[in-house]
Protein backbone atom coordinates (compact mmCIF):
# COMPACT_ATOMS: atom_id res chain seq x y z
CA UNK A 1 0.00 0.00 0.00
CA UNK A 2 1.27 3.41 -0.92
CA UNK A 3 0.58 6.79 0.66
CA UNK A 4 1.13 10.26 -0.85
CA UNK A 5 0.19 13.64 0.59
CA UNK A 6 0.01 16.71 -1.68
CA UNK A 7 -1.11 20.17 -0.64
CA UNK A 8 -1.42 23.40 -2.63
CA UNK A 9 0.26 25.18 0.30
CA UNK A 10 3.41 23.14 -0.34
CA UNK A 11 3.65 24.39 -3.93
CA UNK A 12 3.24 27.97 -2.71
CA UNK A 13 5.92 27.58 0.00
CA UNK A 14 8.28 25.93 -2.53
CA UNK A 15 7.77 28.89 -4.87
CA UNK A 16 8.46 31.42 -2.06
CA UNK A 17 11.55 29.56 -0.85
CA UNK A 18 12.86 29.24 -4.42
CA UNK A 19 12.42 33.00 -4.98
CA UNK A 20 14.30 33.81 -1.73
CA UNK A 21 17.07 31.37 -2.66
CA UNK A 22 17.51 32.83 -6.16
CA UNK A 23 17.67 36.42 -4.81
CA UNK A 24 20.19 35.38 -2.12
CA UNK A 25 22.18 33.51 -4.79
CA UNK A 26 22.30 36.60 -7.05
CA UNK A 27 23.50 38.80 -4.18
CA UNK A 28 26.14 36.34 -2.97
CA UNK A 29 27.54 35.39 -6.38
CA UNK A 30 27.62 39.00 -7.61
CA UNK A 31 29.56 40.18 -4.60
CA UNK A 32 31.95 37.20 -4.69
CA UNK A 33 33.25 38.53 -8.05
CA UNK A 34 33.74 42.02 -6.52
CA UNK A 35 35.52 40.52 -3.50
CA UNK A 36 37.84 38.38 -5.68
CA UNK A 37 38.80 41.47 -7.69
CA UNK A 38 39.39 43.42 -4.47
CA UNK A 39 41.53 40.58 -3.11
CA UNK A 40 43.71 40.63 -6.23
CA UNK A 41 44.07 44.46 -6.18
CA UNK A 42 44.81 44.70 -2.46
CA UNK A 43 46.94 41.54 -2.21
CA UNK A 44 44.68 40.23 0.59
CA UNK A 45 44.40 36.44 0.97
CA UNK A 46 41.63 36.90 3.55
CA UNK A 47 39.50 38.65 0.89
CA UNK A 48 40.35 36.00 -1.73
CA UNK A 49 39.54 33.26 0.80
CA UNK A 50 36.22 34.89 1.64
CA UNK A 51 35.46 35.27 -2.09
CA UNK A 52 36.15 31.56 -2.53
CA UNK A 53 33.92 30.82 0.45
CA UNK A 54 31.14 32.91 -1.10
CA UNK A 55 31.51 31.14 -4.48
CA UNK A 56 31.23 27.70 -2.89
CA UNK A 57 28.31 28.88 -0.78
CA UNK A 58 26.69 30.35 -3.91
CA UNK A 59 26.94 26.84 -5.37
CA UNK A 60 25.19 25.55 -2.23
CA UNK A 61 22.46 28.21 -2.62
CA UNK A 62 22.13 27.25 -6.30
CA UNK A 63 21.72 23.59 -5.34
CA UNK A 64 19.06 24.52 -2.79
CA UNK A 65 17.20 26.54 -5.47
CA UNK A 66 17.52 23.58 -7.85
CA UNK A 67 16.16 21.24 -5.16
CA UNK A 68 13.19 23.57 -4.53
CA UNK A 69 12.45 23.48 -8.29
CA UNK A 70 12.91 19.71 -8.54
CA UNK A 71 10.59 19.15 -5.56
CA UNK A 72 7.73 20.27 -7.83
CA UNK A 73 8.63 17.91 -10.68
CA UNK A 74 6.59 14.68 -10.72
CA UNK A 75 8.21 11.24 -11.04
CA UNK A 76 8.45 9.84 -14.58
CA UNK A 77 8.36 6.34 -16.08
CA UNK A 78 12.18 6.44 -16.23
CA UNK A 79 12.70 8.00 -12.76
CA UNK A 80 9.90 6.63 -10.60
CA UNK A 81 11.25 8.35 -7.45
CA UNK A 82 11.77 11.67 -9.24
CA UNK A 83 15.10 13.51 -9.60
CA UNK A 84 15.84 14.38 -5.98
CA UNK A 85 19.19 12.53 -6.05
CA UNK A 86 20.57 15.06 -8.58
CA UNK A 87 20.79 17.43 -5.60
CA UNK A 88 22.97 14.89 -3.73
CA UNK A 89 25.31 14.34 -6.69
CA UNK A 90 25.69 18.09 -7.26
CA UNK A 91 26.33 18.57 -3.52
CA UNK A 92 29.10 15.94 -3.75
CA UNK A 93 30.76 17.94 -6.53
CA UNK A 94 30.35 21.12 -4.45
CA UNK A 95 31.98 19.52 -1.37
CA UNK A 96 34.96 18.25 -3.40
CA UNK A 97 35.36 21.70 -5.00
CA UNK A 98 35.42 23.28 -1.53
CA UNK A 99 38.19 20.90 -0.41
CA UNK A 100 40.30 21.83 -3.48
CA UNK A 101 39.79 25.51 -2.54
CA UNK A 102 40.92 24.80 1.06
CA UNK A 103 44.18 23.21 -0.17
CA UNK A 104 44.89 26.10 -2.59
CA UNK A 105 44.29 28.91 -0.06
CA UNK A 106 46.06 27.08 2.80
CA UNK A 107 49.17 26.60 0.63
CA UNK A 108 49.17 30.31 -0.34
CA UNK A 109 48.59 31.39 3.31
CA UNK A 110 51.53 29.31 4.63
CA UNK A 111 53.70 30.81 1.85
CA UNK A 112 52.60 34.33 2.93
CA UNK A 113 53.45 33.59 6.59
CA UNK A 114 56.96 32.51 5.57
CA UNK A 115 57.37 35.39 3.07
CA UNK A 116 55.07 38.35 4.03
CA UNK A 117 53.64 40.42 1.16
CA UNK A 118 52.23 44.01 1.28
CA UNK A 119 48.44 44.30 1.73
CA UNK A 120 46.35 47.46 1.15
CA UNK A 121 44.25 47.54 4.32
CA UNK A 122 41.93 50.34 3.12
CA UNK A 123 40.60 48.35 0.13
CA UNK A 124 40.16 45.27 2.37
CA UNK A 125 38.12 47.23 4.95
CA UNK A 126 35.72 48.81 2.43
CA UNK A 127 35.11 45.60 0.48
CA UNK A 128 34.69 43.55 3.69
CA UNK A 129 32.15 46.13 4.99
CA UNK A 130 30.09 45.87 1.79
CA UNK A 131 30.39 42.06 1.98
CA UNK A 132 29.04 42.15 5.53
CA UNK A 133 26.00 44.18 4.35
CA UNK A 134 25.43 41.76 1.41
CA UNK A 135 25.52 38.73 3.71
CA UNK A 136 23.13 40.37 6.20
CA UNK A 137 20.72 41.09 3.29
CA UNK A 138 21.01 37.47 2.04
CA UNK A 139 20.39 36.11 5.56
CA UNK A 140 17.33 38.39 5.95
CA UNK A 141 15.92 37.07 2.63
CA UNK A 142 16.28 33.48 3.82
CA UNK A 143 14.99 33.98 7.40
CA UNK A 144 11.37 33.69 6.26
CA UNK A 145 11.83 30.17 4.90
CA UNK A 146 13.46 28.51 7.91
CA UNK A 147 10.81 25.74 7.98
CA UNK A 148 12.26 24.49 4.68
CA UNK A 149 15.30 22.20 5.20
CA UNK A 150 17.04 23.41 2.03
CA UNK A 151 16.61 27.04 3.04
CA UNK A 152 17.90 26.33 6.55
CA UNK A 153 21.02 24.69 5.08
CA UNK A 154 21.51 27.68 2.73
CA UNK A 155 21.08 30.08 5.69
CA UNK A 156 23.88 28.25 7.56
CA UNK A 157 26.17 28.79 4.53
CA UNK A 158 25.33 32.51 4.46
CA UNK A 159 26.07 32.82 8.19
CA UNK A 160 29.48 31.24 7.49
CA UNK A 161 30.04 33.88 4.78
CA UNK A 162 29.13 36.58 7.28
CA UNK A 163 31.85 35.29 9.62
CA UNK A 164 34.30 35.33 6.69
CA UNK A 165 33.48 38.99 5.98
CA UNK A 166 34.03 39.84 9.67
CA UNK A 167 37.44 38.10 9.53
CA UNK A 168 38.45 40.04 6.39
CA UNK A 169 37.28 43.30 8.05
CA UNK A 170 39.41 42.59 11.14
CA UNK A 171 42.38 41.84 8.87
CA UNK A 172 42.04 45.23 7.10
CA UNK A 173 41.63 47.20 10.33
CA UNK A 174 44.69 45.53 11.96
CA UNK A 175 46.83 46.22 8.85
CA UNK A 176 45.76 49.91 8.74
CA UNK A 177 46.47 50.57 12.44
CA UNK A 178 49.50 48.31 13.09
CA UNK A 179 50.98 47.55 9.65
CA UNK A 180 51.15 43.84 10.63
CA UNK A 181 50.44 41.98 7.35
CA UNK A 182 50.79 38.57 9.05
CA UNK A 183 47.18 38.90 10.26
CA UNK A 184 45.96 38.48 6.66
CA UNK A 185 47.20 34.89 6.02
CA UNK A 186 46.30 33.93 9.62
CA UNK A 187 42.67 35.01 9.08
CA UNK A 188 42.71 33.41 5.62
CA UNK A 189 43.54 30.12 7.41
CA UNK A 190 40.63 30.77 9.80
CA UNK A 191 38.29 31.19 6.81
CA UNK A 192 39.50 27.98 5.14
CA UNK A 193 39.05 26.16 8.48
CA UNK A 194 35.37 27.24 8.31
CA UNK A 195 35.15 25.96 4.72
CA UNK A 196 36.83 22.65 5.63
CA UNK A 197 34.53 22.06 8.61
CA UNK A 198 31.36 22.60 6.54
CA UNK A 199 32.80 20.58 3.60
CA UNK A 200 33.63 17.51 5.68
CA UNK A 201 30.25 17.66 7.41
CA UNK A 202 28.49 17.98 4.03
CA UNK A 203 30.59 15.14 2.57
CA UNK A 204 29.65 12.83 5.46
CA UNK A 205 25.93 13.54 4.95
CA UNK A 206 26.22 13.03 1.17
CA UNK A 207 27.96 9.65 1.50
CA UNK A 208 25.40 8.60 4.13
CA UNK A 209 22.57 9.47 1.70
CA UNK A 210 24.20 7.72 -1.29
CA UNK A 211 24.69 4.59 0.86
CA UNK A 212 20.91 4.61 1.58
CA UNK A 213 21.54 5.37 5.26
CA UNK A 214 18.75 6.19 7.70
CA UNK A 215 18.39 10.03 7.75
CA UNK A 216 20.45 11.59 10.57
CA UNK A 217 17.37 13.01 12.34
CA UNK A 218 15.63 9.61 12.57
CA UNK A 219 16.29 6.47 14.66
CA UNK A 220 15.29 3.16 13.01
CA UNK A 221 14.62 1.45 16.38
CA UNK A 222 12.44 4.33 17.68
CA UNK A 223 10.38 4.39 14.44
CA UNK A 224 9.97 0.58 14.53
CA UNK A 225 8.86 0.61 18.19
CA UNK A 226 6.35 3.40 17.50
CA UNK A 227 4.89 1.42 14.58
CA UNK A 228 4.73 -1.79 16.66
CA UNK A 229 2.83 0.04 19.42
CA UNK A 230 -0.09 0.82 17.06
CA UNK A 231 -3.25 -1.08 18.00
CA UNK A 232 -3.64 -4.49 16.28
CA UNK A 233 -0.03 -4.52 15.06
CA UNK A 234 1.73 -7.67 16.30
CA UNK A 235 5.19 -7.11 14.82
CA UNK A 236 7.09 -4.91 12.37
CA UNK A 237 10.09 -6.32 10.45
CA UNK A 238 12.16 -5.69 7.29
CA UNK A 239 11.96 -1.98 8.16
CA UNK A 240 13.94 0.32 5.84
CA UNK A 241 14.17 4.14 5.96
CA UNK A 242 16.14 6.24 3.45
CA UNK A 243 16.27 9.72 1.88
CA UNK A 244 14.92 10.27 -1.61
CA UNK A 245 15.96 13.95 -1.57
CA UNK A 246 16.68 16.74 0.90
CA UNK A 247 13.07 16.88 2.08
CA UNK A 248 11.56 13.50 1.16
CA UNK A 249 12.05 10.43 3.35
CA UNK A 250 10.85 6.97 2.26
CA UNK A 251 9.95 3.99 4.42
CA UNK A 252 9.09 0.37 3.65
CA UNK A 253 8.21 -2.42 6.10
CA UNK A 254 6.38 -5.71 6.63
CA UNK A 255 3.63 -5.45 9.25
CA UNK A 256 2.28 -8.55 11.00
CA UNK A 257 -1.45 -8.33 11.92
CA UNK A 258 -3.85 -10.90 13.43
CA UNK A 259 -6.28 -10.91 10.48
CA UNK A 260 -6.22 -9.34 7.01
CA UNK A 261 -9.54 -7.66 7.87
CA UNK A 262 -7.61 -5.54 10.41
CA UNK A 263 -5.36 -4.10 7.70
CA UNK A 264 -7.36 -1.08 6.52
CA UNK A 265 -7.63 0.66 9.94
CA UNK A 266 -4.06 -0.39 10.84
CA UNK A 267 -2.72 1.09 7.58
CA UNK A 268 -4.54 4.38 8.21
CA UNK A 269 -3.15 4.56 11.78
CA UNK A 270 0.41 3.78 10.67
CA UNK A 271 0.37 6.35 7.86
CA UNK A 272 -0.99 8.99 10.24
CA UNK A 273 1.67 8.17 12.89
CA UNK A 274 4.56 8.21 10.39
CA UNK A 275 3.48 11.50 8.81
CA UNK A 276 2.60 13.38 12.01
CA UNK A 277 5.39 12.22 14.32
CA UNK A 278 8.28 11.52 11.92
CA UNK A 279 7.32 13.57 8.80
CA UNK A 280 7.55 10.44 6.61
CA UNK A 281 4.86 10.58 3.90
CA UNK A 282 6.34 8.25 1.23
CA UNK A 283 5.33 4.93 2.81
CA UNK A 284 5.16 1.35 1.43
CA UNK A 285 3.77 -1.23 3.87
CA UNK A 286 3.13 -4.95 3.30
CA UNK A 287 0.56 -6.70 5.54
CA UNK A 288 1.29 -10.21 6.84
CA UNK A 289 -1.66 -11.92 8.58
CA UNK A 290 -0.60 -14.36 11.33
CA UNK A 291 -2.55 -17.26 9.75
CA UNK A 292 -0.58 -16.85 6.48
CA UNK A 293 2.76 -16.93 8.35
CA UNK A 294 1.68 -20.06 10.28
CA UNK A 295 0.67 -21.82 7.03
CA UNK A 296 4.04 -20.97 5.41
CA UNK A 297 5.93 -22.33 8.40
CA UNK A 298 4.18 -25.71 8.24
Amino acid sequence: MHGHHHHHGHAHSHSDSRRALILALGLTLGFAAVEALGGLLSGSLALLGDAGHMVTDSAALGLAALAAWMAQRPPSSRHSFGLGRVETLAALFNALLMIVLVVAISTAAIGRLLDPQPVQGGIVVWIALVGLCVNIAAAWLLMGGRANLNVRAALLHVMGDLLGSVAALISGVVIIYTGWVGIDPILALFIVALILFSSLRLLREILHTLLEGVPMHLDLVVVGQAMASVERVIEVHDLHIWSLSGETTALSAHVVVQRIDDWEPVLASLKYLLNERFKISHVTLQPEPVETIVQLQR
